[in-house]
């Protein structure tokens, strides 16, 4: 029996769903997010991991919905900080959450910092709950350098603060095919995207 093929992405974020949506292109599926389903509200991340707060948003999309649902949940980790912001990268300078604030947060914990205590990288963990509540993981991680100050006007989030050698830019200057390639998010996503193929292709038997 054929199904509506749609997946709802568990994000109010405009950012990351513009970045999604180009990435599951290939699918040819109507993507939602929870802005089409206001009723759902904010729901609560209280993992302790990415791989936690990814499945916590996918199961409660997927259970209110009654679509197959996909998730993630990324961070900027840098080792000097121990693996800060981690899992709290979204609400590093407290509560509301505020681009502008973490990034400031940032800055001043790292400030005269050389390169070589700057290293950190994006991860990212993508949760997908597919209609007989079967759960699947993707992973992805990019490497890169801190900088002093932001760059670029693109992207969200961390992205004018975290620079790529190879392409000598930042996240945020990089055009957002570029950044998809090489973007944690981008590789997660080419590992969900195989995924989804055969849970769409089961589900429409």
């Amino acid at each position: 029996m054929s199904v509506c093929k749609k997946l709802i992405i568990a994000t109010s974020n405009n950012g990351k769903l513009r970045e999604f949506k180009q990435l599951l292109v290939p699918l040819n599926i109507e993507v939602l997010s929870l802005k089409d389903f206001p009723e759902i509200g904010e729901i609560e991340e209280n993992g302790t991991t990415f791989v936690d707060n990814a499945l916590i948003k996918a199961r409660a999309a997927a259970k209110i919905t009654g679509y197959i649902s996909l998730a993630d949940d990324s961070g900027l980790e840098v080792d000097y900080l121990d693996g800060l912001p981690g899992v709290t990268s979204a609400r590093f300078a407290g509560e509301p959450k505020d681009d502008s604030r973490n990034n400031s947060k940032l800055l001043s914990l790292m400030k005269g910092l050389p390169p070589i205590k700057r290293i950190g990288r994006f991860q990212c963990v993508i949760a997908i709950v597919g209609l007989n509540k079967t759960e699947y993981i993707a992973e992805g991680s990019c490497e890169g350098f801190i900088l002093e100050e932001e760059r670029g006007i693109k992207g969200f989030g961390y992205d004018p603060l975290f620079y790529v050698p190879k392409y000598q830019k930042t996240f945020a200057e990089l055009d957002l095919a570029t950044k998809n390639k090489i973007s944690h998010r981008g590789i997660a996503t080419e590992k969900a995207v195989n995924i989804l193929r055969q849970i769409f292709m089961y589900d429409s038997l």
